[in-house]
């Protein structure tokens, strides 16, 4: 059936690329730059994605697959390092004992280059070695970021930044539009986030103390949330206890809608073109005035962009009622709606977002504190879609140390001071 399908979707996809004009269009689907290969105190883990040689402008054919792939930069810049196996992966691994195991010296030899490929799998980076004794509690968290769709590494570096450099570990993870556009269930893309769920399991086990802050970006990050969570139910069920507290930007829309969905590529494949970058203007809003939406208000897409968002949303009509696929986004969302862990969770969002609709996160805000989560949630009202913190870095750092500061650590301190309370009490009997 899906043989029979795919003709007609593939030809779909092309006529809808090829809205967008074909100067700009290899470079959308393509890496635009070398990543900088500067060594810095962080620990890398490398799975560089495979590269077949394509060409500058991809034609039909190559187009019909839907592979995403990046140009051969391979020829031109050779390779730094190897590909990472899974002993050097293990190796790295080693490398991230939070920081009582090392000295600054220490964290700058033990730094990694990465390799010269861009689409790493994830990167451990270590807290600041000057931090690192001010609070133990925060040694031993780890914020996992799980980046958007079309993110890379360099996109969420400056909020993993921004973690170290307060003593947390930070993990950052991207899956390539590749993966995402080629998914299948149980395949590439699936084992990927197995193996980061692998690894942070094998994290929190080593020590008592060590504790998961997760931190995802639009659908794709809270749907790779879910999967993690699925993954350490079925792993290390008791994983899921270390888990104290989810910041979600710019999500969720919990339901497999093909418009969100659509929204999501195009904006991906459009980048700052998309009419999903471009936000209100900040002196359109107040933030003492409730703010009523008009459609007069917002930026209209382009042809070319109206045109594919057209094409994808027929696209995802289809491809998101294929009953396999069907059945894993509605058990991965069923578990985010109404299995999560019981720990604090920070929504920050937008009323100006046009791929999450504020309606959306909202009522899933209210359905989350009606199950007896503790939830906070801030409106950054005129940001774009996975922009608020460079709209606005004071209110979003803001919003971030309140709630790792009150929710997680100091949540934390009190649970561990009770704990320590009741073995005296056997102690003392």
């Amino acid at each position: 059936m899906m043989a029979s399908l795919h003709r007609p979707l593939s030809a779909m996809a092309v006529a809808a690329f090829a809205a967008v004009s074909s100067l700009e269009l290899p470079d959308r689907l393509s890496h635009h730059k070398l990543p900088d290969t500067t060594v810095d105190a962080e620990a890398v883990v490398s799975i560089p994605a495979s590269r077949p040689d394509v060409s500058a402008a991809p034609s039909a054919s190559a187009m019909s697959r839907l592979h995403f792939l990046p140009r051969n930069l391979q020829t031109s810049h050779p390779a730094k390092a190897p590909p990472a196996s899974l002993p050097v992966i293990h190796t790295v691994y080693h490398y991230a004992k939070f920081a009582k195991y090392y000295s600054e010296e220490e964290a700058v030899t033990t730094a990694m280059p990465s390799s010269s490929s861009p689409d790493v799998l994830y990167r451990w980076h270590l807290p600041e070695p000057k931090v690192c004794g001010d609070s133990h509690g925060k040694s031993q968290t780890v914020v996992v970021l799980l980046g958007w769709l079309g993110s890379r590494q360099k996109h969420l570096k400056r909020y993993a930044d921004w973690y170290t450099s307060r003593g947390y570990h930070a993990v950052t993870f991207t899956l390539p539009m590749s993966d995402i556009v080629s998914y299948n269930v149980g395949g590439k893309a699936e084992k990927n986030v197995e193996m980061l769920s692998e690894h942070l399991a094998d994290w929190v086990s080593e020590e008592d103390g060590k504790k998961i802050v997760f931190h995802t970006f639009s659908n794709t990050g809270w749907l790779c949330y879910g999967v993690i969570l699925e993954n350490l139910q079925r792993q290390d069920p008791s994983a899921m206890d270390k888990i104290k507290g989810c910041v979600v930007d710019s999500a969720p829309v919990a339901v497999p809608d093909s418009q969100v969905w659509a929204s999501g590529f195009s904006a991906a494949i459009m980048k700052k073109h998309s009419v999903a970058a471009k936000g209100v203007k900040p002196n359109d809003v107040r933030p003492d005035v409730l703010v009523v939406e008009s459609n007069k208000d917002h930026p209209k897409p382009a042809v070319s962009e109206a045109i594919l968002l057209s094409a994808l949303e027929k696209l995802f009509d289809v491809v998101l009622n294929y009953p396999a696929i069907n059945r894993k986004l509605s058990g991965v969302m069923e578990l985010l709606s109404s299995k999560q862990p019981k720990c604090p969770q920070l929504y920050i969002y937008s009323s100006a977002d046009r791929v999450i609709p504020a309606k959306s996160v909202e009522s899933f805000v209210e359905s989350q504190r009606r199950a007896g989560h503790e939830v906070r949630a801030c409106d950054f009202v005129s940001s774009p879609h996975v922009d608020h913190y460079r709209s606005n870095p004071e209110l979003y750092t803001s919003q971030l140390t309140e709630f790792m500061e009150d929710c997680v650590l100091a949540r934390c301190q009190a649970k561990e001071e009770e704990k320590e309370e009741e073995e005296e009490e056997e102690v003392t009997n």
